[in-house]
Formats: structure tokens, sequence, C-alpha cells
């Protein structure tokens, strides 16, 4: 097996700032932003540094995969948020919309929170795998249905702290 590398540091970095100045555009006053942990903490730490608005964090954990390479279906809370956001916008940041599971299940729990509006930011999305009614509204790539790692993203409990993006090809397979 080969790494291969889809997305670069300097990529990556490019669509961060170009996400970031479309919030910061639509986004008129202050608003929450929810980082879906763990794996969007890298790129919403990117993200927020990229809008020049008056911006409040605050956190979310949920699990569906585990140790594994694919959703198990099932969306877990682990944390709920510190922060009030009823008549508040709210946008969720995650790394990547696969099953759409996690999305549909934290879209649905914070509108029980009654915010003003939702809208949601990913780095990855990967529709061919979507299972749940849910899209983006803001989306850094689009990919096939591949197992990536990488700047945030994790297989087990590593990989996570890489700066860019691969996935594994075997060494005599044609791109």
């Amino acid at each position: 097996m080969e790494k291969e590398i889809l997305f670069s540091r300097e990529e990556i970095q490019e669509k961060v700032v170009s996400l970031g100045k479309m919030i910061e555009k639509d986004f008129e006053d202050d608003f929450v932003v929810i980082s879906l942990l763990r794996g969007s903490f890298i790129f919403a730490a990117d993200l927020v540094r990229e809008i020049d608005r008056l911006v409040e964090i605050d956190f979310l954990t949920t699990s569906s995969y585990g140790h594994s390479e694919s959703s198990s279906g099932e969306v877990r809370f682990l944390t709920d948020l510190r922060t009030n956001i009823e008549g508040r916008n709210v946008l969720i940041v995650d790394d990547i919309l696969d099953t759409g599971n996690t999305l549909y299940a934290v879209k649905e729990k914070l509108m029980t929170y009654k915010p003003k509006s939702i809208k949601t930011c990913v780095l990855l999305d990967k529709p061919s795998r979507r299972e749940a009614d849910v899209s983006a509204d803001y989306v850094g790539f689009e990919i096939e249905d591949l197992f990536i790692v990488g700047y945030g993203l994790n297989y087990g409990d590593h990989y996570r702290n890489v700066p860019y993006i691969y996935t594994y090809k075997e060494k005599n397979e044609k791109l």
C-alpha cells in the first residue's frame, strides 16, 4: 500500500480561507460556531481564524464511528453545549459529511434549543454515501467513497495531527 495525498496542506489552507470569507459575508451578526468533536477541531480552529466577525465557539462531542472505518448509523451525544443558542445564529462545523446521520441528528437536537438559524459547514462531502436527507451549506471538497485520514480525521486514535488528507492505494493500481 502506498500513501496518496488527496489534499495538501496548502490546498486545505486555501479552501479554509475561502470558506471563512464566504461565512463572514453571509453572517451579519455575531454567531455561535459549534465544532463537532473530535474530528473537526483542527478544521474549526483554522476556519474561525479566517472569520472577521464576533464569534462564540462551543463544542459537541458525538460518536458514530468508534474505531471503525464506517459509521455504525447510531449517533451518540457524549457532551452537550455550554452556550445558550436560543434566538442566535448557529454554524455547525464538521470534518466530513458522509452518511449524514451525525449532521442530521445534531441539527435535530439543536433545533430543540430554538436558535434563530442553523447553517452547516463541512470540509469534506461524500455524497455517494448519504443515508440521511441532509446537505451542508458550505463545503470545502467533494470526494469519492474513500477511506481518508489526516487534518483531524482519524483511524482508531491516530493520524489527526497529519497536516494533509490522504488515503492508501495499491502500488500497481493506476490513478
